[in-house]
């Protein structure tokens, strides 16, 4: 059986990180270790992990953000694969024996994700994302093509010496660094795909995810990292990609009801590539169902 070790970083998360390590733990494939990082917490999240006793593995550390955790769990890890689990998510029981499988099928795989299903805090479904690519993907990574991939780091695997190789996550990129680390894999690496739904992925007001602020200076600065390589291949999707990362941020300005983000970031997008204009036309319309759904009843 091929070894695997499983990574969970976690920051104040004792109210959470149970119910990913019990998960972990469950998986119809065993892995070989269950890390858990944890990052300078100050809740109640060292006696929860006590309670596991020599079921988990501990690793210490002061709050150093979930990038560097990760990689203190990269460099301990004593499998051959590595599985990331954020500590707020949790997986299916079949996850990583179905996603191993794949590699057993192409041993030269650098990378396999999955499906992601998003729920509340009530439990209740969200969205549930079944779509996914595999074979050469960073193109489509890079001009954020929907349906590329579910970018949390809690539906990956991946050999732990290509996870070397990349020198693990970048800790100046939350919450991007997940983008940047499946990016940076999918340039040197074919990736596999289960058509399954296998992760749930926990949506709360304290996910780094939920400030699009940050998300709009992270990527930002993902982008500057990739668009720094002189690959002609990669400066021709150049416009696409800025002109659908300011269309995804303006969408987000939009949802949160903040009108000057959504202006600023949908002229960026059109500046970038004028075929977005279609896309914007319609948002009127979509503020008019909006506005009729949000009517209280007669």
């Amino acid at each position: 059986m091929k070894r695997i070790s499983v990574v969970i970083p976690s920051y104040n998360y004792a109210r959470f990180v149970r119910e990913a390590i019990d998960s972990a733990l469950a998986q119809t494939y065993p892995p070989l270790e269950v890390i858990v990082v944890d990052d300078g917490s100050t809740d109640a999240t060292p006696e929860v992990l006590a309670s596991y006793g020599d079921r988990i593995r501990v690793i210490r550390q002061r709050n150093e953000g979930v990038a560097r955790a990760r990689n203190a769990g990269i460099a301990t890890a004593r499998g051959d694969y590595v599985a990331f689990l954020d500590a707020d998510d949790v997986w299916h029981p079949r996850k990583l024996e179905l996603q191993i499988a794949r590699f057993d099928g192409d041993p030269s795989l650098g990378l396999v994700h999955c499906g992601v299903e998003m729920f509340d805090g009530d439990g209740n479904t969200i969205d549930v994302f079944r779509d996914g690519k595999e074979g050469d993907i960073a193109a489509d990574l890079l001009r954020l093509e929907p349906g590329t991939i579910a970018l949390t780091g809690s539906n990956i695997v991946v050999p732990k010496r290509v996870a070397e190789e990349l020198g693990g996550f970048d800790a100046v990129l939350p919450p991007s660094e997940d983008w940047d680390f499946c990016y940076r894999v999918a340039q040197r690496y074919r990736t596999g795909f289960v058509a399954e739904v296998l992760v749930r992925y926990r949506i709360h007001a304290s996910a780094a995810h939920m400030n699009i602020g940050r998300i709009e200076n992270a990527m930002r600065l993902a982008f500057q990292k990739a668009f720094a390589s002189p690959d002609p291949a990669v400066q021709a999707l150049r416009k696409q990609a800025y002109g659908r990362l300011h269309r995804i941020l303006a969408g987000s300005y939009f949802q949160a009801r903040q009108p000057r983000g959504f202006v600023r970031h949908a002229l960026e997008s059109l500046r970038y590539d004028p075929r977005n204009i279609g896309y914007f036309v319609a948002y009127p319309l979509r503020l008019i169902a909006r506005r009729r759904r949000s009517r209280p009843a007669p």
